[in-house]
């Protein structure tokens, strides 16, 4: 077993973390987790078919790998979505998801379903999510450190940044510079993998007891909704410590 295969099992029991801690937190079906967890289930499965684990023929493999870097961008688009900060961004992020897919048909209509055809939506794919990881990640880091909160996804965040950044490096190595360096750029990607999965890990964990305080304050509120609706309609006015209850769960969701 040489270094190639070694990290490359490394980097995919690395990847099975987030899965793990998403399944046992709850979180996997949880707004817009589910396509970090399709996300990770996919390149864990292409992961195993390039080391060998997995000996399903070059044909599945290489189909395999094309449709992850079709399904690369979308999937994190999606996952992203969880970030937006207003609810019109969000309609923009939506928006910008459907263009990329309509993109993704044109390029298939044009190459065909094939490595070349992956190639090309892949670049403009990864520029998108870095930069939008890049803006996700200044206001989650300010949240953290000015405010003490979400520190879960500002971790999260950091682990997608960190992601696309050594992605576009392997990608303009794998590609553009010098093909003739892909195992090299094969064990940088295993790295980056390792990394980026142990932290998004962590962030998901620290998320899930977010998640949860939310809820119970989601709960709460409205449990005082029917207790007080008589009142709210005109009966009584609600009270400062009432307000107070309803509406701090919306500061907790920045």
């Amino acid at each position: 077993m040489n270094q190639f295969h070694i990290m490359g099992l490394i980097s995919t029991a690395a990847m099975a973390l987030p899965i793990i801690v998403l399944m046992f937190s709850g979180l996997a079906g949880y707004r817009s987790f589910p396509a970090l967890l399709i996300y990770y289930v996919l390149v864990i499965l292409y992961n195993l078919t390039l080391l060998g684990v997995v000996n399903s023929g070059d044909d599945y493999r290489y189909y395999l790998g094309v449709i992850c870097n079709f399904l690369d961008t979308p999937l994190m688009l999606f996952f992203l979505l969880y970030f937006s900060k207003t609810i019109f961004f969000k309609r923009k992020m939506q928006i910008a998801i459907g263009l990329f897919f309509a993109i993704e048909l044109v390029t298939v209509f044009l190459y065909g379903f094939n490595k070349r055809a992956a190639t090309i939506v892949l670049a403009p794919g990864l520029v998108l999510i870095l930069g939008l990881s890049l803006l996700f990640f200044i206001h989650q880091v300010k949240i953290a450190v000015l405010h003490h909160k979400a520190a879960g996804k500002a971790i999260m965040v950091s682990a997608v940044l960190f992601t696309y950044v050594g992605y576009c490096f392997v990608y303009s190595v794998y590609y553009i510079i010098q093909p003739a360096f892909k195992d090299d750029a094969h064990l940088v990607y295993f790295l980056i993998n390792i990394l980026a999965s142990v932290t998004m890990a962590v962030g998901i964990y620290l998320e899930r007891s977010r998640v949860r305080h939310l809820t119970e304050l989601q709960t709460t509120r409205e449990e005082l909704k029917s207790i007080y609706q008589d009142e709210r309609n005109g009966k009584k006015m609600t009270t400062p410590k009432e307000a107070v209850i309803f509406n701090f769960d919306k500061k907790q969701l920045s």
